[in-house]
């Protein structure tokens, strides 16, 4: 499975949750995460990957950046982990 498919695995079951799974660009600033998540008040950044894949290292800061402000950020290379962020946003 490739990294194209993974993300419509994830906006399709954030979706289904009631939840919203946006594309995250930010221009001129490389290495942000590739999804952002909502539902209910809970946000999740994402970064997806195909499998067995790794973040480079600009996307590595990024993920620091956002987390030393307080924000979740997940990698996410399989469906088992689409299942979390999932999860993860319904028990907000």
């Amino acid at each position: 499975m490739n990294e194209q498919a993974i993300e419509q695995h994830l906006k399709q079951a954030v979706e289904a949750i009631g939840g919203l799974c946006w594309k995250f660009t930010s221009p001129g600033t490389a290495g942000v995460p590739d999804r952002i998540c909502i539902h209910r008040g809970r946000v999740i950044f994402v970064e997806l990957k195909a499998p067995g894949r790794l973040p480079r290292p600009i996307q590595r800061r990024r993920i620091h950046q956002l987390t030393d402000h307080g924000m979740d950020v997940v990698v996410v290379d399989n469906i088992d982990a689409i299942q979390e962020v999932a999860d993860a946003l319904r028990a907000a």
